[in-house]
């Protein structure tokens, strides 16, 4: 009798195991879900570029990937690879229960939800939390009204800034600049070592992410700290494109990726917000394989999106202006009442005009802040001197504030691209050759510096080609994986230090007397200066290591100086000396000696011709070279 009671049980359950199952299933998947999730595989919304945008999908060569790294952005697990799982998998979400310790997916994923809700006419009353009550608070708070593009310059002595940086700002019904918000990518990383970072960067060590603070912080930041000069680009983005630029960036706050110095970095990240800003534009597909700061400007202002530019000058330059309009006795005189050396009431003591003594006190003021902001001044002696100073100058009336006025540069967008293609041709000795060259980045020293920083040179990648017609031989000639050269030039205000890194593949003669590649390590340090006559000069001490299996021991390492000057004849015409002497007293003992005038011919924005003639001495072989190059910047 038990055996059969048993047996009735399993057959009744048998019965309505079924339906228990298929009310189960309706459960976990609500009829009007079923019906959305048919709706997006009917109109394949996973293959919309815009849902492309928001989880930033790109094509590879090996299929499609989120350049997302954080697990946490995605709510399927194959999300990173699969648009249409991480679709399904985002819709079923939106039908969670509010657990009150979480964001619910509905608000996590506010772009997303704004999105899939108009293209499926998704009826909120059917989701357990139909909205985002804090975004909109979040909106009704700040009142975005529009978003400028803003481009700190670079900065040669920070190893962050050697492109300059990119970043965003929301401007909201307040109307001042200075309370807007600013929106930042960046990588995550307190390196100050210059070549660290750059290898880092290059190979993605960092992580990377967006921050919000307000723009007042980061002028500070960049302008005053950093010595970089702003230029803002206010863009024609209308409120409801703005509302969805916020959106996207509520989604990616506290989410990270692998930072590339190259790629994925703050310019090309950027990009992702403005296309969620406006669908229509596909800034990220329009990027080459590499982006920097100055491409992000030039795609944004291709694509329309921008009304005007505003400079903002940097403290530095502030300093550098006023100080260019002063003789260097009134120049001294600033620095001494700045260094507590002279009473500031001393200056109405002086022989000068009233313009120079005002001139003096602004400079000195000027002058004050930037060293309290560097904490090269305590708190007591900055507010002493400061203070008095401004009494002095309130005694002086009104300034003259054409006079004063800092002339804007050519901004960035003006100056040349930053891939560079070169065919030349040449002379070694009594050899006749062709070379070609190509740079991906960005600027060197014998390049017009029309829209860059005077000084700098910045290289990744650099390549060259030969063919030498009598040997009917094509030779690698040089690979310069790094090449940066900072001229800072010192004055009474500033006593920057130049410095350079280059690391790279270079041809060497050995002592059979042929030559070689080698793998070049040469770092270096000195100072730099500026006069009318001579340009910019500069003296460096430099230290050199060759690898390479073809030189005794396998290596040679060394130590040696640099002199150089570089001057600007015309606004098309650039000449550049250097001389430069290596004595290679470990492993290969040799010394190396070389001298190099260049000349640079601006035909164009981005074309000109460059002419070369070297003359070398290494071990106790002489060769001369003469090359002519003509250059196209794209």
């Amino acid at each position: 009798m038990r055996k059969k009671f048993i047996s009735l049980f399993f057959f009744i359950l048998s019965l309505f195991f079924p339906l228990l199952f298929a009310v189960h299933a309706q459960a976990e998947n609500p009829p009007y879900l079923t019906f959305l999730l048919e709706s997006a595989r009917q109109k394949e919304l996973h293959k919309d570029s815009y849902w492309h945008t928001l989880l930033h999908y790109k094509r590879g060569p090996f299929g499609i990937r989120s350049l997302v790294d954080d697990p946490d952005f995605f709510l399927s697990e194959n999300g990173k690879y699969s648009p249409r799982a991480e679709l399904e998998a985002t819709i079923r979400a939106f039908f969670q229960e509010d657990d009150q310790t979480t964001k619910h997916p509905v608000c996590r994923f506010i772009a997303r939800y704004a999105w899939i809700k108009e293209k499926l006419n998704l009826n909120p009353s059917e989701l357990l939390v139909p909205e985002c009550a804090q975004f909109e608070e979040l909106m009704n708070d700040i009142k975005p009204e529009s978003a400028s593009l803003i481009f700190p310059t670079s900065h040669m002595n920070s190893p962050a800034s050697m492109f300059g940086h990119t970043l965003l700002t929301i401007d909201t019904a307040h109307k001042s600049k200075l309370l807007s918000y600013a929106i930042n990518y960046s990588a995550v990383t307190n390196e100050t070592f210059g070549p660290i970072y750059a290898v880092k960067g290059l190979f993605g060590f960092y992580d990377g992410g967006f921050s919000v603070l307000p723009y007042y912080a980061k002028l500070q930041e960049y302008s005053d700290v950093n010595h970089r000069d702003i230029w803002e680009y206010p863009l024609n983005l209308n409120r409801e494109e703005v509302k969805r630029l916020l959106m996207h960036f509520y989604e990616l706050n506290s989410i990270y990726s692998d930072y590339y110095f190259f790629d994925e970095n703050c310019s090309y990240n950027l990009l992702f917000l403005l296309d969620a800003a406006r669908p229509s534009l596909d800034l990220t597909d329009q990027c080459k394989w590499w982006v920097i700061p100055l491409d992000t400007i030039k795609t944004v202002m291709k694509n329309a999106l921008v009304t005007e530019s505003v400079y903002r000058p940097s403290k530095t330059t502030k300093i550098k202006h006023l100080a260019s309009l002063l003789q260097k006795n009134g120049r001294k005189m600033a620095l001494d009442v700045a260094k507590g050396h002279l009473e500031p009431k001393r200056i109405l003591e002086q022989g000068i005009s009233n313009a120079e003594k005002i001139t003096v006190c602004e400079l000195a003021t000027e002058y004050l802040q930037y060293k309290y902001t560097k904490k090269a001044l305590t708190k007591e002696p900055y507010l002493d001197r400061f203070l008095k100073t401004l009494q002095v100058r309130s005694l002086l009336g009104p300034s003259d504030e054409e006079r004063y006025r800092i002339p804007a540069p050519a901004p960035p967008e003006e100056g040349h691209h930053s891939n560079r293609f070169s065919l030349g041709i040449g002379l070694k000795e009594d050899k006749f050759f062709q070379e070609i060259r190509y740079r991906p980045a960005y600027h060197d020293l014998l390049d017009n510096d029309k829209g860059y920083m005077e000084g700098a040179q910045i290289v990744f990648g650099g390549m060259a080609l030969r063919y030498y017609f009598s040997d009917r031989r094509l030779e690698l000639e040089d690979l310069d994986i790094i090449d940066i050269v900072s001229i800072a030039p010192r004055d009474e205000f500033f006593r920057s230090i130049s410095w350079k890194i280059t690391t790279g593949l270079t041809r060497k003669v050995m002592e059979e007397g042929g030559d070689r590649l080698v793998y070049q390590l040469n770092p270096g340090g000195g100072f730099a200066y500026k006069n009318e006559f001579l340009g910019l000069w500069y003296l460096m001490m430099e230290t050199d290591l060759n690898l390479a299996g073809t030189l005794k021991e396998g290596y040679a390492a060394g130590i040696g100086g640099s002199a150089g000057v570089i001057k600007a004849l015309t606004n098309f015409w650039k000449i550049r000396f250097f001389t430069r002497n290596i004595c290679y007293r470990l492993g290969d003992r040799h010394n190396a000696f070389e001298a190099a005038l260049l000349q640079n011919f601006t035909l164009g924005t981005n074309m000109s011709v460059t002419a070369e003639i070297s003359r070398s001495k290494v071990r106790q072989l002489y060769q001369t070279e003469a090359k002519l190059f003509w250059n196209l910047f794209f």
